[in-house]
């Protein structure tokens, strides 16, 4: 059986459900050769959410958006115990709509140029993977990729309430996520629904707040507290679905503003820098991990009434949370569901991203998904880079003990890191940077100490920090030499006007 689950992290994800499915494997040895299907990546990076499944033989395939908090998921894949593929997160979203209703798969641009395009792989990660699930068609002159459609069997998923006509309601979720489409889907093959809830109605649910029909979902079950947490993180936060307003800074995070004995770390840096490139009026979207900080960077700033914030798990507006609570937002002003907020990505609709970059090379590709024996995937990265207006990709120019300090104005580099980033050819192509240059888009690479824009000829060196020597602490750190025309000063301050003057 195919067997599709829902969920953004820990929002969402039915632990009940893929709990006990674990616990019925270890005990009866069955049920044998499953394959799931998910789009946001659901775990703790331990033994949480699809975690539980990771058993040779529990599964033969798994079709996936993002691995890297299912690590026991990953190292099936690497091993070859599995048949597996890396798929766009929105992609994989639609997907479940176009099986839900009988097309022939999901058609779009989405993956063009990267690992998952079959010019390149098609997104199977070892050499058991055989199958091309991914194909390159033509229609009315134009190129487009067709992901293919498969039935599915069984769909898990989680809400907050049913009543008893099985409808589903979701007033204390932090997201909607897929759990529609995903029901759609499996019903429509002949499959069952089993939906998760933390409690039931005495009363019928009102029409309009109903996110799954009950006529859709075959089984309920009533999860205990420990295993319905709102989040990974929480076991219930308020500010997750509470309507909008004045919305403080986020918790346990010190003012960096006029505050001169503020430390201001590497990750600090960064966010400050990719923060002066938002505009006001701006819908934005920031990604998991380093670009977080930008969220805490425009609160202190005041920006948070002058643009928008977004998540693809489908929050709009308010502060995104990070950590095991990413892909809530704190006083959101609506929260939609997933494949629609990729509907809005997909076709243009952000003004602005800025995405970690785990690996850059000379050509402007970067690799966010693979390295060495390690394997996150790409999560809604693809979908995100490829059609956001405006791109920052953020992170350090080195890793694995790396060490700064920013005193009297200018930035020292205490240790340096002993992997560089920056490299010669990245090992998994989850951007192309030549067809984003042959696109003419705008795309800007923030590091601790110096900015980067992609140029027709390869990667341009626009900026370093105060106190930064070029070629000691910049140049010698790449394995390949960027342009270097005008360099200006990279500012630091957080509320530092963004006009630079010329130091090269």
């Amino acid at each position: 059986m195919t067997v599709a689950c829902g969920g953004f992290v820990g929002a969402g994800h039915p632990e009940a459900l893929t709990a006990a499915l674990e616990r019925r494997f270890l005990m009866h040895q069955e049920p044998l050769a499953l394959t799931l299907v998910y789009a946001a990546g659901q775990g703790d990076g331990k033994t949480r959410g699809l975690n539980h499944l990771a058993h040779a033989g529990l599964l033969r395939r798994v079709i996936g958006g993002h691995w890297g908090l299912c690590p026991q998921l990953g190292r099936l894949a690497l091993a070859g115990e599995i048949e597996a593929y890396n798929f766009p997160q929105g992609v994989i979203c639609h997907l479940f709509r176009d099986i839900a209703a009988g097309r022939p798969g999901c058609i779009t641009q989405v993956g063009f140029g990267t690992f998952i395009d079959p010019a390149h792989g098609g997104g199977r990660l070892n050499a058991t993977t055989t199958e091309e699930l991914v194909e390159r068609i033509t229609l009315r002159g134009k190129s487009w990729l067709l992901y293919h459609a498969f039935p599915i069997h069984v769909g898990l998923i989680r809400a907050t309430a049913a009543d008893q006509f099985g409808n589903l309601v979701m007033d204390e979720e932090a997201v909607i996520g897929d759990v529609l489409s995903i029901a759609q889907a499996a019903h429509n093959h002949g499959g069952i629904v089993i939906a998760q809830v933390k409690r039931l109605l005495k009363t019928p649910a009102p029409p309009q707040q109903v996110r799954v029909p009950g006529r859709l979902v075959t089984h309920i079950v009533l999860a205990e507290e420990h295993e319905h947490w709102q989040t990974f993180a929480e076991l219930y936060d308020p500010a997750f679905c509470s309507a909008a307003h004045a919305v403080p800074l986020p918790r346990s995070t010190p003012s960096t503003v006029g505050n001169p004995h503020a430390f201001i770390d590497a990750r600090t840096i960064i966010a400050m820098r990719a923060c002066d490139e938002l505009q006001t009026g701006a819908i934005a979207n920031l990604g998991i991990g380093l670009p977080e900080g930008i969220a805490v960077v425009a609160a202190e700033r005041g920006l948070l009434s002058e643009v928008t914030l977004t998540l693809e798990s489908g929050p709009i507006g308010g502060i995104p949370a990070g950590g095991l609570n990413f892909g809530a937002s704190s006083y959101p002003e609506a929260i939609i569901d997933q494949a629609s907020q990729f509907d809005f990505y997909d076709g243009g609709g952000l003004d602005f991203a800025a995405l970690g970059a785990a690996q850059v090379d000379q050509h402007g590709n970067v690799n966010v998904s693979r390295f060495g024996t390690r394997f996150a995937g790409v999560g809604g990265f693809v979908n995100i880079s490829q059609n956001a207006r405006r791109l920052v990709f953020c992170g350090t120019l080195t890793t694995d003990g790396l060490e700064v300090a920013y005193a009297d104005g200018k930035l020292r580099i205490i240790r340096e890191g002993r992997i560089p980033k920056f490299v010669r050819q990245v090992e998994q192509v989850s951007f192309s940077g030549p067809l984003a240059r042959n696109a003419g888009r705008d795309i800007i690479f923030v590091t601790e100490r110096a900015v980067f824009r992609l140029q027709p000829e390869g990667l341009e060196l626009i900026e370093v920090a105060p106190g930064i020597d070029v070629q000691r602490d910049v140049v010698e750190q790449m394995e390949f030499t960027p342009l270097m025309r005008t360099i200006t000063q990279m500012t630091i301050h957080p509320v530092a006007a963004k006009d630079s003057e010329s130091v090269a």
